[in-house]
């Protein structure tokens, strides 16, 4: 059986925390699908047709990732995906606790599905996409927390 992974998120952009994670999970799992939430209840800064261009920039040579979206429950589109992973980068404490009561509930849901909490690097803990969102509205240098295949397209 493929060990699948997917790696939810609204990637609004995607981070270099992001990338992390997920060169960091690749020797864990045969494909892993970076998959972003549509949520209409968010704003988002980027279209989803941009983040998916970003995603598909940043991850082109790679034959094990595979990237798409979603609407509705993670969970649900990991059933539709034969996924039996979910991975999730962990900065904070808060962010364990939330992500903790997330994979509980999915758990509850679906007993086939685990997941999978990276600790991000400590020197990346810092970066978020809403920070960095935060940094592009004020008109100030990204370069250093966006992957630098998109550094231009923001």
């Amino acid at each position: 059986m493929k060990k699948i992974a997917v790696f939810p998120g609204s990637f609004d952009p995607i981070t270099i925390g992001h990338v992390d994670v997920v060169n960091r999970a690749l020797p864990l799992f045969d494909e892993i699908i970076i998959a972003i939430g549509v949520n209409t209840q968010k704003t988002c800064l980027y279209t989803l047709e941009k983040r998916l261009d970003f995603l598909h920039k940043v991850f082109a040579d790679n034959p094990k990732i595979g990237i798409t979206h979603f609407e509705g429950l993670t969970i649900n589109f990991c059933i539709e995906q034969n996924a039996n992973y979910i991975v999730r980068g962990i900065r904070s404490a808060a962010d364990f606790e939330y992500e903790k009561t997330i994979a509980h509930l999915n758990n509850e849901m679906q007993p086939g599905v685990e997941t999978i909490l990276i600790l991000t690097k400590a020197n990346l803990s810092m970066i978020s996409s809403t920070i960095v969102r935060e940094i592009i509205k004020g008109k100030g240098d990204v370069s250093k927390f966006v992957p630098k295949e998109i550094v231009g397209l923001l």
